[in-house]
């Protein structure tokens, strides 16, 4: 069977690396929030154009973070595509306020922004008071930033992006992670820049809320540790996973190039029986997955049968939206509908990707694919 995502590759590359640096901060001994941490830090905001970068321990506590730093309370409205991992949508009831589920755009499956409209105007209709919108850039493609982000100054509100999939793409000259108020990211193994184990960063341009966001990681804390200013929670990011993210963000652009690569043998190889991924013009995708659309009447479940005989893992990113599932049903959602967001659900197939996939290996899985959906 063939890897859906191959960490072997990339650890061999830099095993020696890696070992090094987790050498050093046993060595150190400052295995919390550490000279580890800070280096990291200073490296991702370098490399993303951020002012600030700010770890803590997950993906969905960075998102939780951004809202408690722009003091996101109960009742408030916050715009989240339903098309999405649940993380993106949890932090929002955590702290009281209500998601407000927008349908995607049906080509590049981000954010639809009329949708956001007409969800912005419900929000009001109902009385609630409009806080923040969380574009996500789902299997690494930017949102559309363009118009998203008017929209939201419009309404008075802050943009997080949730840059979890597509931390380092490009849209338009800019890159995921430097865009928005606040931009959060995981560092999940999975993703295209991950860890080993858990770890999560949000990075800004604004000080203030990069001073906040520091306090609210490390249980509120001012500068006497206890001489809490806020109410925060325990969020801090180990040394030894920010040392082997030192050492991976250091090949992270030239992984980037070669996801491309990657990318475009794919397109060529499947473009005449499936939809391939579109990527507007201007934007450049990290590739978190290589998503492609069936055939109407495709049988899913029949055909990933087969691509699993024939040694070829799939996955489905998501199977259910948000709006559909049992604990989220009942959030408001696009008035107008999710048409675009039950299709692709119905639709979609992501296939093995990673920037060390093989020509050869992607020959097999576009064959296999080929003869499965023939048969």
């Amino acid at each position: 069977m063939l890897p859906f995502i191959d960490l072997a590759a990339q650890q061999t590359r830099i095993r020696e690396r890696i070992d090094a640096a987790i050498g050093d901060v046993l060595d150190g001994g400052a295995y919390v929030l550490g000279p580890a941490v800070d280096a990291f830090e200073a490296e991702l905001a370098a490399f993303c154009d951020a002012e600030h970068a700010i770890s803590c321990a997950n993906g969905t506590d960075a998102l939780l973070l951004a809202l408690m730093a722009l003091e996101v309370t109960a009742g408030d409205a916050v715009f989240v595509p339903s098309f999405t991992f649940a993380a993106t949508a949890e932090v929002v009831p955590c702290l009281g306020a209500v998601p407000y589920f927008v349908d995607i755009d049906p080509v590049t499956y981000n954010m639809d922004p009329e949708s956001l409209k007409r969800c912005i105007e419900k929000a009001a209709r109902d009385g609630m008071p409009l806080k923040a919108v969380i574009p996500v850039d789902l299997f690494g493609l930017p949102a559309d930033m363009d118009a998203i982000e008017p929209i939201a100054r419009e309404n008075g509100m802050a943009v997080i992006c949730d840059t979890a999939q597509g931390f380092g793409s490009r849209y338009n000259g800019r890159i995921a992670g430097g865009m928005g108020d606040l931009a959060t990211t995981s560092f999940f193994p999975a993703k295209p820049l991950g860890c080993y184990g858990d770890g999560g960063a949000i990075t800004t341009n604004n000080e203030q809320l990069a001073k906040t966001l520091r306090s609210l990681r490390n249980h509120g804390a001012g500068n006497d540790k206890y001489d809490n200013v806020h109410i925060g929670m325990n969020s801090r990011l180990d040394s030894i996973q920010a040392a082997i993210l030192s050492v991976k963000l250091s090949i992270f652009a030239e992984e980037i190039d070669m996801r491309q690569e990657v990318a475009q043998r794919y397109a060529e190889r499947l473009s005449d029986f499936v939809t391939a991924p579109t990527v507007p013009d201007g934007l450049v995708s990290t590739w978190a997955q290589y998503t492609v659309r069936l055939p109407e009447g495709t049988d899913r479940a029949e055909l990933q049968a087969k691509l699993r005989e024939a040694g070829v893992p799939t996955a489905i990113y998501y199977p259910i939206p948000l709006h559909r599932q049992t604990a989220y049903r009942h959030w408001p959602h696009d008035p107008a509908g999710m048409e675009a967001t039950d299709a692709a659900a119905n639709a979609v197939l992501s296939l093995p990707m990673h920037p060390y996939l093989k020509a050869e290996d992607q020959d097999k899985v576009a064959d296999a694919l080929k003869k499965a959906l023939s048969a």
